[in-house]
């Protein structure tokens, strides 16, 4: 990975993984259910933050290095892929 922000995705990815353990002990104390959806949502909205900061460094690293090195059919593939997946 060559995303110039891996500082702030590693910060970001340990806030979410202490969200989902508070999610844990919100489920083993049986919290009010609309709070645990409201609690899965905002764990959701954060990974799809992670995704979009790694798309934006994947863009304007890898995939413009393929682009840039005659890998047109790569590059589009890979961008292809993503898009699908985020569209899951």
């Amino acid at each position: 990975m060559q995303n110039p922000n891996k500082k702030s995705l590693i910060r970001r990815l340990k806030i979410i993984e202490g969200q989902v353990r508070g999610l844990q002990d919100m489920v083993d104390q049986s919290t009010y259910c609309v709070d645990v959806i409201t609690q899965t949502s905002a764990i959701k909205q954060a990974l799809s933050n992670v995704e979009d900061i790694l798309l934006e460094g994947h863009l304007g690293t890898c995939a413009l290095a393929q682009i840039k090195k005659g890998d047109e059919a790569k590059a589009v593939a890979e961008i292809l892929k993503v898009y699908k997946l985020k569209r899951k």
